[in-house]
């Protein structure tokens, strides 16, 4: 049975699902965080990552924990890392067999 893995999801994506439904343009957004509307679209598009403190200013924002979003971010960057790296590691790192 082969293993079926959904692609990883970029924060981005939920922020910009975000937008749509609340009708807030990526230049608003940018303009009420205080931040380069360039910066809105790159997290968008997946270009750019949601840093701790673009965190603190959409959870301010969207009146939501800013967790929520560095954790959007930390789960993509894991998978990401996962997709990449996990056979090679798997090959190269031997666990820790506890002796009793």
């Amino acid at each position: 049975m082969t293993k079926h893995r959904i692609a990883p999801v970029h924060p981005g994506v939920y922020l910009k699902e975000l937008l749509d439904e609340l009708n807030i343009s990526q230049y608003r957004l940018a303009q009420d965080l205080g931040v380069p509307a360039m910066r809105i679209n790159h997290v968008i598009h997946g270009r750019r990552p949601v840093t701790a403190e673009l965190a603190l200013r959409l959870g301010r924002f969207f009146n939501q924990t800013p967790r929520y979003w560095i954790n959007l971010q930390s789960r993509y960057d894991m998978d990401v890392a996962e997709d990449a790296l996990f056979k090679q590691i798997s090959r190269e790192v031997r666990p820790l067999i506890a002796v009793m």
